[in-house]
């Protein structure tokens, strides 16, 4: 993992040495801050991925990833020590692509950042059109008939993945397990349907009779039109 270079924001001293060190015997290059306001000065788009603690003692994670968000889609990791489902989700929505609960062993981190890193880079595509939905990756931006949508952070990677694999049936667990490499433990069985709704409802021309994103009964979900790669 050499040149990977990760922002580690965590405000416990011997938690973030403990990281910094196993991280660096595994190759990486990490640079720590302790809150906030340290945090948002270290920035740059030479980070390859964010470790991002919740609490810390000038705010908190959230604020940061969205922060963040509004300028980057660098992967984002949250560390905490709360596991309630409700802090999940809203981790998620903000923008986060995984969530690990304190204590975690060194092996599960390392094994979160690398699938992370493997999704960001194959995700890489330029362009996708499918009827008169368009993705430019590079910018990050969708368009609807030429006009931009609003997607959440979640939105977007799941449109990418639909989009990436037209006409195959996805199932539930495979978008929890592909979005966030869990099993469904810790999140409510509706949440990948729930996200599914609200991507219809900004893609679809009538949400309830969709045309894109459709469903397979007792199997899941499949992007049902052709998508051009450019």
């Amino acid at each position: 993992m050499d040149n990977i270079k990760i922002l580690l924001i965590e405000d416990d001293e011997a938690v973030a040495l403990g990281i910094d060190y196993n991280l660096r015997n595994e190759g990486f290059e990490v640079i720590r801050a302790g809150d906030l306001l340290s945090a948002k000065q270290l920035f740059s788009d030479e980070f390859q991925l964010i470790l991002l603690d919740i609490g810390l003692p000038d705010g908190n994670g959230y604020e940061f990833c969205k922060y963040i968000r509004e300028n980057s889609m660098i992967p984002i990791i949250f560390l905490t020590a709360l596991d309630e489902e409700v802090n999940v989700v809203l981790g998620f929505d903000l923008g986060g692509d995984d969530y690990i609960t304190k204590p975690f062993r060194i092996k599960e981190l390392l094994s979160r950042i690398k699938a992370v890193l493997r999704r960001t880079s194959n995700s890489q595509k330029t362009r996708l059109i499918s009827g008169n939905i368009e993705v430019n990756s590079l910018a990050a931006k969708v368009y609807k008939n030429k006009k931009d949508i609003i997607l959440t952070a979640v939105e977007y990677k799941l449109l990418l993945y639909f989009m990436g694999y037209p006409y195959k049936v996805i199932s539930k667990e495979e978008i929890l397990h592909r979005l966030w490499d869990i099993q469904g433990d810790f999140v409510d069985e509706n949440t990948a349907a729930v996200y599914v709704r609200r991507l219809r409802e900004k893609l679809e021309d009538e949400p309830s009779n969709p045309s894109y994103l459709i469903t397979v009964r007792g199997l899941g979900y499949k992007w049902d039109k052709n998508v051009i790669e450019e």
